[in-house]
Formats: C-alpha cells, sequence, structure tokens
C-alpha cells in the first residue's frame, strides 16, 4: 500500500529550523482550492521570504534565516496543476541564514482533504 501524504496549500505554515521564523507565501495558481486554500504548486515556497527567524548574532557572523532558496525534494512527480507539480507536506529547501545548512519545512499543510499516494 503506498504511503498517503498531504498537499500543502496558502493556509499552511512553513517554517525554518528554528520553528519561529515563518515563511510568506503566495501562490500563483488559482485553479485547485482545497478547504479554502489555494495548493501550492512548483517553485511557490522558492525565492520567499522568512520572518521571525530567530537566530541572529552578528558579532559573532550569524545571521537569521531570511529568504529560502530551492526546493530540494517534496514536489509531486504525479500531479500538477497548470502544468507545474503539486507541493507536498514534506516539501523542504535550505535557507539564506548563516552560518550555511538550515533548512526550512511544512511545519502544518493547511488542509487535510487532498491526500496523495507517495
Amino acid at each position: 500500500m503506498a504511503d498517503l501524504i498531504l498537499a500543502v496549500s496558502e493556509r499552511g505554515a512553513l517554517v525554518c529550523d528554528h520553528e519561529l521564523g515563518r515563511v510568506g507565501l503566495a501562490p500563483r495558481q488559482s485553479l485547485v482550492r482545497s478547504q479554502g486554500g489555494r495548493l501550492l504548486v512548483d517553485d511557490d515556497p522558492e525565492h520567499r521570504p522568512i520572518a521571525g527567524c530567530p537566530n541572529t548574532n552578528p558579532l559573532a557572523g550569524i545571521l537569521p534565516c531570511r529568504n529560502t532558496l530551492p526546493v530540494q525534494s517534496g514536489y509531486s512527480s504525479l500531479v500538477r496543476i497548470d502544468g507545474r507539480r503539486l507541493c507536498l507536506q514534506p516539501v523542504t529547501g535550505m535557507t539564506d541564514g548563516v552560518p550555511p545548512n538550515f533548512h526550512y519545512k511544512v511545519r502544518e499543510s493547511g488542509q487535510s482533504l487532498l491526500r496523495c499516494a507517495r
């Protein structure tokens, strides 16, 4: 049996590794919604601002996560909306925080109806 995972909507929450840094979402497609929220598609989570990351100490060269970088994994290989891959709950990528190696991830999908087999 295939694992079921959730699609991510604009009502969801993407956060940086520091949990308080929240990714600003701006979905581009308006064809498909789930529970009132537009579903995210290919590159919606990329190059988005992150607000509230507490990881900072400029004197030590530590800078907060401010933007998301390209997605590393989490796009559907089967489902597309208007030609763009659907964004699934395990979507993740790096942030521009310093030192490097911080990620962003889905804390909350924003919907519970649309499930996809992986």
